[in-house]
């Protein structure tokens, strides 16, 4: 039994030295008479933004990434060390999906245009907008587009 307790604060520390699960939030896209929810991670300052889902293996199934903006303009996205395939749909403002990159090709630095202002992006795993039906004009309904909780940095 000593023998045990004296391994616990190595176990403890072990453990409190695992990086932390994301903190997920809820959205849901409007499309077609269709709810679809997702968690997202946050990506609301230029750090987050700049590393996005680069460098990660996979993405669970309705999970994603929502990139948030101090402002709404032309947005351009590339896949550098992002080694899964990935739907990017650019949101207006006021939550409207303006245009969709659909199924992107990992590892690709060629920029991919939003073709219109953007206020926010969300990444999701590659094919799952045409699966659901997600199209341009959907509604995606999250605390951002009703001017809730902090606003990015």
């Amino acid at each position: 039994m000593i023998k045990k307790v004296k391994w616990l604060p190595l176990f403890l520390l072990l453990a409190a030295c695992q990086p932390k699960p994301p903190e997920r939030e809820a959205l849901q896209v409007l499309s077609g008479g269709a709810t679809h929810a997702f968690q997202v991670e946050i990506a609301d300052d230029e750090q987050e933004r700049e590393t996005g889902l680069m460098n990660r293996d996979n993405l669970p199934a309705g999970q994603g990434m929502l990139f948030l903006f101090p402002d709404a303009r032309e947005r351009a996205f590339w896949m550098k060390n992002t080694h899964i395939p990935l739907d990017i749909l650019y949101i207006s403002k006021s939550g409207e999906v303006i245009s969709i990159q659909k199924n992107t090709m990992p590892m690709n630095e060629t920029p991919l245009h939003s073709f219109g202002p953007a206020a926010a992006v969300l990444e999701i795993n590659g094919g799952q907008a045409d699966a659901l039906g997600i199209k341009p004009g959907d509604r995606i309904t999250h605390r951002f587009f009703e001017g809730k909780g902090p606003m990015p940095q």
